[in-house]
């Protein structure tokens, strides 16, 4: 693949995490009034994870960071498996939420969780196309001289 099409298609698979990581903080965002009613801490929960996922996407927004396609991986995974444990055993104040697989901002939630969880697996398999942002200054510095 010639570095235009890698260029590209990191471009393009940048673009789509961060329309996703949005998305996953928009659904946490619309559903954190009744979450903080019903049980506080999940509450500040669903904020660490709205401000998590932004901190993810302005890095992906500045550069092809591995470590901000880490956290695109991590973040949503996280998410994912709070609502698989609230789902089946419970969490502490959400045993109403036991066996309900069929909210509708869950299924939208786990739908854009799973694509950004699958989208950064498959970017962090990828090799390196690009030299490290460490090693710039250092190359930069070699040319020079």
């Amino acid at each position: 693949m010639s570095i235009d099409h890698v260029a590209i298609r990191n471009a393009i698979a940048r673009a789509l995490a961060v329309v996703g990581l949005a998305g996953v903080a928009l659904i946490h965002f619309v559903d954190a009034p009744g979450t903080f009613a019903d049980a506080p801490y999940k509450g500040w929960l669903y904020v660490g994870l709205i401000a998590s996922c932004l901190a993810a996407a302005a890095a992906l927004v500045r550069s092809n960071d591995r470590r901000a396609w880490f956290a695109t991986l991590l973040f949503p995974l996280g998410a994912m498996v709070a609502f698989l444990v609230s789902r089946t055993v419970g969490l502490p104040q959400g045993a109403d939420d036991i066996g309900n697989w069929a909210e509708p901002l869950g299924m939208a939630s786990l739908f854009v969780e799973g694509l950004l969880v699958a989208l950064s697996a498959a970017m962090l398999a990828e090799p390196r196309s690009e030299p490290s942002p460490r090693l710039v200054p250092q190359l930069a510095k070699g040319a020079a001289v």
